[in-house]
């Protein structure tokens, strides 16, 4: 399957961009009357005909639509400290998307090494594994914010953050209820600080466990999301 992203699909013909149309006809050869799919990243998933297979400006023609394309009855929202070295945030996004996740937050807490992102490069891992993973939703990458700004902010789901520290925690895997909203915390390198902990518990999360073993930052989130979308199988 040729898979393409479309984000400004409206009409019933539509033609690639430069970058596109040059893959679509150099690399795939592909060429007039042969089928490909358009995803806007909204949930719509079309079959598209070449109508001239043009590598400069691909024209194509809409001939079948499906809305809301494998929507779920759930979302999940991860908030996950960047990791230093930003190639392993990526490996995240990357693996995460091809899973199944809604909203990615990056939150900068107190033990934090790095605290900055580029949106631009993280949005195009998550559209390579859209169409990699044949989905028609693009997650939601939202601005990195301050722990206390993320743990704040309104929620409708249940609220679990994860950490090493000593003291009482459920296995995520026994908290989550298939259908139900999610936000899960997962701190940086240096895990978040207990009055870090302290304060998200005050407004509502619940301290989480994701097994015996310590994992690294994009491990953990990883296993957070695998778990979710596996309960709600």
């Amino acid at each position: 399957m040729h898979l393409f992203y479309t984000p400004d699909l409206t009409d019933d013909s539509y033609r690639l961009s430069e970058e596109e149309s040059k893959h679509c006809v150099r690399v795939l050869r592909l060429v007039e009357g042969d089928i490909l799919n358009l995803v806007d990243g909204k949930g719509l998933f079309c079959e598209a005909v070449i109508t001239s297979a043009h590598p400069k400006a691909c024209e194509l023609k809409i001939v079948d639509k499906k809305a809301d394309y494998c929507r779920r009855d759930f979302h999940l929202t991860m908030a996950v400290a960047p990791t230093k070295n930003i190639d392993r945030y990526e490996w995240f996004l990357e693996k995460a998307t091809e899973i199944g996740i809604d909203v990615v937050i990056p939150v900068i807490s107190r033990y934090s090494e790095r605290k900055e992102i580029k949106p631009e490069r993280l949005e195009k891992v998550m559209v390579s594994a859209i169409k990699q993973s044949v989905k028609a939703y693009l997650p939601q990458l939202e601005p990195a914010q301050p722990f206390k700004v993320v743990v704040k902010a309104p929620f409708s789901g249940k609220k679990f953050i994860a950490h090493c520290d000593e003291g009482e925690k459920v296995l995520l895997r026994d908290a989550v209820t298939k259908g139900e909203d999610v936000l899960i915390l997962i701190g940086p390198e240096g895990d978040f600080s207990a009055e870090e902990v302290e304060s998200a518990i005050m407004e509502g999360f619940v301290p989480v466990s994701l097994g015996d073993s310590r994992l690294r930052t994009e491990t953990a989130a990883l296993v957070a999301c695998h778990t979710v979308n596996l309960i709600n199988q």
